[in-house]
């Protein structure tokens, strides 16, 4: 071989073992930013553990905070409201009414017909339709001046071709936020969740406000209740089973409510109901415990919130922020290593990624997760192989495992207050044989997060036969009340007539 030839063939390994030392080095490159996101994901996955004895200490926490909200005004972070509401449905309820349910991103019109029997319930003309985002912070006429507009269409549409004009209509006015009732009908807003900020309504009566549109726009039309959300659920299921005595919605955010002895309620001595009981509304999103897994996702969130240390419960658990919580676990990734490309500044957004498409991601079947792909284009995360979109139905996972288990603490919770999870609960007054005695229970549960995403929906159900024990579970019946809050309602003021 001569001098040239082995010059070039030197040459050549030199360049070889250049090449080689490139692809080597960026393999370990590579493998390093993998190590990172696994040590993220490792990290999430240890904060937001939920294994079954810290789910118990969460049932203990919310039974008492519970108690102590009935013993005191502000002696539980949880409120305990009153709301009026002593006799539920009976199926005997007859006649047309109407419902007005103005939520979290939407609000609901509709008009129930009952005909004297359970069996003959219809629910005639829903309109659902979404709340413009300017109403949300505009001004207490501007929003109920919209709301008695709304109305006014829908009965337009139903005079069309009927005989109904002049006749005085019976109004449910389901309202989701938190108020403080002082008849089943009146009642004055504590404070506004869900992303609502019209802080001169807070502390007027909310039926008033509504009434007063109506009237302004001469429709004969009169609110003859204003009911919580989780009541009207509680309405429904109980009109359909009286077996019924809790009530839970997971949506936009998240609230319970429960049939209570008036003997349990301390803070109001001397109450008395035909019944013996009273609906309570809990407030629950409100709750806390030191044994609730915190992220630093979750701190981060809160304290970017327009309701700083507020709601902890609801945060965690509802459909406004579970989509946050994943793009915030997606954002530190992405600042940490550039598996996701460049830094996208829509994933910079607050609640750009919402949870129905975080259910979309998680349920995605498609062999090459193209829904993943589709979404995460959509925040400006492009072109990621199929290992980096496994990992972001990882993320949601583990963030939709978390809340759907702690929602089932939530209601076992309830269920321990009242003797119903097999332990005897923090009641009083009762007998050794009637904590013994396991009785039937049936759970209303109402919410597009519940209604809609599957694998919250499995997670709750699962935790919480893991909480109770199979024997105790099987006397828990957990029900879907789609629209529940609105038909449940109008229900409630069919019974006022009746």
């Amino acid at each position: 071989m001569g001098k040239v030839a082995v010059a070039f063939a030197a040459v050549a390994v030199v360049a070889a073992c250049s090449v080689a030392a490139v692809m080597v080095g960026r393999r370990m490159k590579s493998r390093r930013k993998w190590r990172t996101v696994v040590e993220i994901l490792k990290e999430l996955e240890d904060d937001c553990d939920t294994p079954v004895g810290r789910l118990r200490q969460v049932v203990d926490a919310m039974a008492v905070e519970m108690h102590a909200g009935l013993a005191s005004e502000g002696g539980s972070k949880l409120k305990m409201l009153l709301t009026f509401v002593d006799d539920l449905p009976t199926g005997r309820e007859k006649g047309t009414y109407y419902a007005l349910h103005l939520g979290g991103t939407y609000f609901r019109i509709l008009r129930v017909l009952l005909g004297d029997q359970r069996s003959y319930l219809d629910v005639q003309d829903v309109e659902r339709h979404p709340i413009p985002s300017h109403l949300m912070n505009s001004t207490s006429e501007v929003l109920f001046n919209f709301l008695a507009f709304s109305l006014e269409r829908f009965i337009e549409k139903e005079e069309n071709g009927s005989d109904s004009q002049g006749v005085r209509r019976e109004l449910a006015f389901t309202f989701s936020f938190p108020v403080k009732h002082t008849s089943i009908s009146s009642g004055v807003l504590i404070k506004w969740t869900k992303g609502f900020e019209i802080s001169e309504m807070v502390g007027q009566d909310i039926a008033e406000c509504l009434q007063g549109a109506l009237n302004r726009r001469g429709l004969d039309m009169h609110v003859a209740a204003l009911v919580n959300d989780t009541v009207g659920a509680l309405s429904l299921g109980y009109y359909h089973d009286p077996d019924t005595v809790v009530a839970v919605v997971f949506g936009t955010g998240s609230n319970a409510c429960y049939l209570e002895r008036t003997d349990a309620i301390i803070k109001c001595q001397g109450l008395l109901t035909t019944s013996g009981s009273m609906v309570v509304n809990m407030e629950w999103g409100n709750f806390w415990s030191s044994h609730l897994p915190r992220t630093s996702y979750d701190i981060d969130l809160d304290a970017e919130s327009s309701n700083a240390n507020d709601m902890g419960f609801e945060k965690m658990i509802s459909g406004m922020y579970l989509g946050d919580i994943v793009r915030r676990v997606i954002l530190r990734m992405s600042e940490d290593s550039d598996i996701f490309g460049p830094i996208s500044p829509v994933l910079s957004e607050p609640y750009v990624l919402r949870t129905n498409s975080v259910s979309a991601i998680h349920e995605d079947d498609t062999p090459e997760l193209q829904e993943v792909a589709r979404i995460l284009k959509d925040i400006g995360v492009s072109d990621v192989p199929l290992k980096v979109r496994k990992l972001v139905v990882k993320i949601c996972d583990v963030v939709t495992r978390r809340a759907g288990r702690l929602a089932a603490a939530g209601i076992a919770g309830i269920l321990k207050k009242i003797g119903r999870d097999g332990s005897g609960g923090i009641t009083s007054g009762r007998s050794r044989s009637e904590i013994q005695m396991q009785k039937r229970t049936v759970v209303a549960v109402e919410g597009g997060l519940y209604i809609n995403y599957t694998m919250f929906r499995e997670y709750m159900e699962e935790a919480l036969v893991e909480i109770l024990g199979e024997e105790v579970s099987q006397y828990v019946v957990v029900k879907a009340m789609e629209d529940g809050s609105s038909i449940g309602s109008a229900l409630l003021v069919a019974s006022l007539q009746s």
